[in-house]
């Protein structure tokens, strides 16, 4: 029986989704706005930087601006907390018999912010919304595990679905919601930390468009007017929070900037009070400038080189290999990054159980000589080699250069050619299997297990046309494992599978660097939250 209530301290370890977010805005914020404003009878106010949110629909955003603001607006059904130790929040246990029937029990007396109280419901209505395929939301796919998904997504086009509600999910009482899922899967309670799996008020779906400019949280803060986008959003401590982390401050100023760079100019000026990440190409001055109010975190988010193996000319795992070990990482990290990543052997990152720093082997590490030697034996390669990446970040093609001059240098590849796309067509591109060669690759941690990682990306319809029953039955029965525990050692052996074919090579591990201003304290920065909760306003 799997049990994590708040008496259980189990290795587990759950997360909300860190993804990346849209880069939009502008800098700055309107006149009078402070950064950190309090002291002298005045409200105990701080302010974060943020780029503009896409949404702020729990269901309908995965960008990182957003699930700061959501971070602060909600509470989910269970956390993580800063030692990475499994906390319940809105719920009191999550249980299972056999890994497929969830029961999951409600904390009573909690409330919205327009006093409606939060309810298994609230769950139920919040899942079913975000799973019925006409609404179109972000997060729509973490609810295809829960019977009934299939229902309100049907597969012909424009079809409309018969029913808006999943039958996997059932209110048994005002306190207790069952979930049942298609098949036994033992890491489902980490995907509650999400904030896709928020709740969501009745007041929300008279208007959800309205509700998206103003979401109605359960969590210690409360909107505190308008969204000025492209500006500001202004969150005030909530009266009525009957949950576990009261809020410190008064208030919370995120500041819109449209760029990093921007932003960490204002808070070297004292105009903003938190950044959750700083360039970094100017950490090292960061760390001097701000001492112990530089805070390096560790992060879920991972940067790899994918093969386009439905193409012939990349389908030898010797060739992929020889690649890989033409890859000087380190240097590549230290060019680029100035060192504050780190080079990876592993196809999930530290962070997640079950991690080894060395699982790759040789194969990730750089030896021009051996990696010369099993190119020749691949029977090298004809033709143009040709680079995918997006536009996105200037980064992107700093460290293709650097790959593209190694694989020159290494392996004798002369025509090498850059395939720079728009960010808003990188991903179709790759969905749509358009390119013809090695393409940069991201992932961001939805949830710290190695299930998300390779059954994403390795799974079944993956970006690479790569195929292996093996690697697919393992992940099968680890997800049904009688716990998560259990389920450790099945995706190792089905990362090492990964690993020897090499579909994908692992590049580095983002670390994250905030800094924040004198002005505020008890600042407690981890993988999995900023914790604003917490700071206080000196």
């Amino acid at each position: 029986m799997t049990v994590l209530n708040k008496a259980r301290g189990a290795a587990v370890m759950l997360a909300a989704a860190l993804a990346l977010g849209a880069c939009g805005g502008s800098s700055g914020s309107s006149s009078g706005d402070q950064a950190g404003q309090g002291g002298q009878g005045g409200p105990k106010q701080f302010s974060v930087a943020l780029n503009e949110p896409d949404h702020l629909m729990p269901g309908n955003t995965s960008s990182s601006y957003s699930i700061t603001v959501l971070q602060a607006l909600f509470d989910t059904l269970v956390v993580l907390d800063p030692s990475g130790q499994p906390q319940m929040r809105a719920a009191e246990s999550v249980t299972s018999q056999d890994q497929q029937t969830w029961t999951i029990k409600i904390k009573p007396g909690q409330k919205f912010h327009n006093g409606e109280p939060v309810t298994a419901e609230s769950f139920a209505d919040a899942w079913n919304a975000t799973a019925y395929g006409p609404n179109a939301w972000t997060n729509n796919y973490y609810f295809t595990n829960i019977e009934g998904y299939a229902d309100l997504n049907p597969e012909a086009e424009g079809a409309k679905p018969a029913t808006d509600k999943m039958s996997g999910l059932k209110v048994v009482d005002p306190n207790t919601l069952e979930v049942h899922l298609t098949e036994p899967f033992s890491q489902f309670p980490i995907t509650l930390a999400y904030t896709g799996f928020a709740p969501m008020p009745k007041a929300a779906f008279t208007d959800l468009k309205a509700y998206d400019q103003a979401p109605i949280g359960n969590g210690p803060f409360a909107l505190d007017g308008a969204w000025a986008h492209n500006r500001q959003i202004k969150v005030k401590k909530f009266a009525g929070y009957a949950g576990a982390r009261a809020a410190k401050a008064d208030a919370v100023l995120f500041k819109i900037y449209a760029s990093r760079d921007t932003a960490y100019t204002d808070l070297r000026a004292g105009n903003v009070d938190l950044l959750q990440t700083i360039p970094p190409a100017s950490a090292s001055e960061a760390k001097k400038l701000l001492g112990d109010r530089f805070v390096p975190t560790a992060s879920g988010t991972m940067d790899y080189l994918g093969f386009p193996v439905f193409d012939k000319r990349f389908q030898k795992p010797e060739l992929r290999r020889a690649i890989s070990m033409a890859i000087d990482r380190q240097a590549i990290v230290d060019a680029v990054y100035s060192g504050a990543f780190k080079p990876m052997s592993s196809l999930v990152a530290p962070l997640v159980p079950g991690y080894r720093e060395t699982a790759c082997g040789e194969a990730c590490v750089y030896d021009p000589a051996k990696a010369k030697a099993l190119y020749d034996q691949a029977g090298g390669f004809t033709g143009t080699l040709n680079l995918y990446f997006s536009n996105a970040d200037p980064s992107y093609e700093q460290w293709m250069q650097a790959v593209a001059n190694q694989l020159k240098e290494n392996l004798g590849i002369a025509d090498i050619q850059f395939r720079k796309i728009p960010a808003a067509d990188y991903l179709s591109t790759l969905r749509e299997k358009k390119e013809d060669g090695p393409y940069r690759n991201n992932w961001v941690m939805d949830y710290p297990s190695p299930q998300n990682y390779l059954q994403s990306m390795w799974g079944e319809g993956n970006r690479m046309g790569w195929e292996n029953k093996e690697f697919n039955d393992l992940i099968a029965k680890a997800n049904a494992a009688a716990s998560m525990e259990a389920s450790v050692p099945l995706y190792q052996q089905a990362e090492d599978i990964a690993l020897r074919e090499m579909p994908m090579i692992p590049l580095w591990n983002w670390q994250d660097q905030a800094g924040y201003s004198g002005k505020i304290g008890d600042v407690k920065i981890d993988a999995y939250s900023p914790n604003l909760d917490a700071i206080t306003v000196k």
